[in-house]
């Protein structure tokens, strides 16, 4: 019987599934371009955190889900000039920035949302799932396939683009090859500067959209640290999906499921089991990635390496 219910409720799970992982899609293959452009930003726990204020603050100001959206967009393009101002202009330790960008992602987000929105009514509209007619109502991929929100569909126009984008186009190309050889690069007339100023901000900007889907699209209000890990999370899946678009959101559907096996097992009663067990099954999964990738990927060969010219 209880082999039926499991078999019962694995489309929902499955559902959750890529509901968990579209903010690490977003977010991870935003870092696949930064990364590729030599430049590495462990800020994304912060970035993400911004998004997740900003679109949240936006909706509940305005009640419009777009100006919330494209106030996220903006702030995430403000945020990357900021990061490659001082990374690939200042040429100061890409470490110690993204580390600063995480402090004050979850120190500012955390002061307004204490001061501007602690006791008052903060539950905004949220992105309406699209329910498919007919097609939502199929046995197993109806509520898997069928059944998510816009931003959820999204991914399946991301990936395919940041793909094209990266391996076939010119931009693409000189991304990689600022990110393998900037000097070689620099020789044909390639401005180092600008692709990894354009490879932070296409980072930034999809990574606070990522923030905003907590808030706007899988939640409807603000609370403190709402991202839980899930930056540090996308940095992994970049490793994991050897700094390709396609590959990231492979790992992020990986896991997604574990965020979503980890609220079902939470769920399940008469566990004696504490849930602060279940909850770090996404972060243990984690650290096993990293370890089974260890020697096994190559990273760009100049990445995180401040260019001389």
């Amino acid at each position: 019987m209880e082999s039926l219910t499991w078999i019962a409720i694995i489309p929902s799970i499955l559902a959750a599934t890529w509901r968990m992982a579209t903010p690490l899609i977003y977010a991870s293959v935003g870092e696949v371009f930064t990364e590729r452009a030599g430049v590495l930003n462990i800020g994304l726990e912060g970035i993400m955190l911004f998004g997740a204020f900003t679109g949240f603050a936006g909706v509940l100001f305005t009640d419009s889900l777009l100006f919330g959206l494209g106030l996220t967009i903006i702030f995430g393009i403000v945020l990357g000039l900021i990061f490659s101002l001082f990374t690939v202009t200042v040429k100061a330790n890409q470490i110690i920035v993204g580390v600063a960008f995480n402090l004050l992602g979850l120190g500012l987000t955390g002061f307004l949302f204490r001061t501007l929105f602690v006791g008052t009514q903060n539950a905004v509209r949220t992105v309406p799932v699209l329910d498919i007619p007919f097609l939502s109502e199929l046995p197993i991929v109806g509520e898997i396939l069928f059944k998510q929100n816009l931003m959820v569909y999204g991914t399946l126009i991301l990936v395919p683009a940041a793909s094209f984008i990266l391996y076939k186009t010119a931009f693409g190309l000189s991304i990689r090859s600022v990110g393998e050889h900037p000097k070689a690069s620099d020789t044909v007339g390639i401005s180092v500067p600008k692709i990894r100023y354009l490879g932070v901000i296409i980072g930034t900007t999809l990574t606070a959209v990522a923030g905003a889907f907590l808030t706007i699209a899988h939640t409807n209000q603000f609370v403190e640290g709402i991202t839980t890990g899930r930056g540090f999370i996308a940095l992994a899946v970049v490793v994991f999906g050897r700094w390709s678009p396609k590959g990231a959101f492979w790992a992020s559907l990986l896991f997604g499921l574990f965020f979503a096996l980890q609220l079902r097992l939470q769920a399940v009663p008469d566990l004696a089991v504490p849930y602060q067990l279940f909850q770090v099954l996404p972060y243990v999964a984690t650290i096993a990635a990293l370890l089974l990738m260890r020697g096994r990927s190559e990273a760009p060969s100049a990445l995180a390496v401040p260019y001389e010219p």
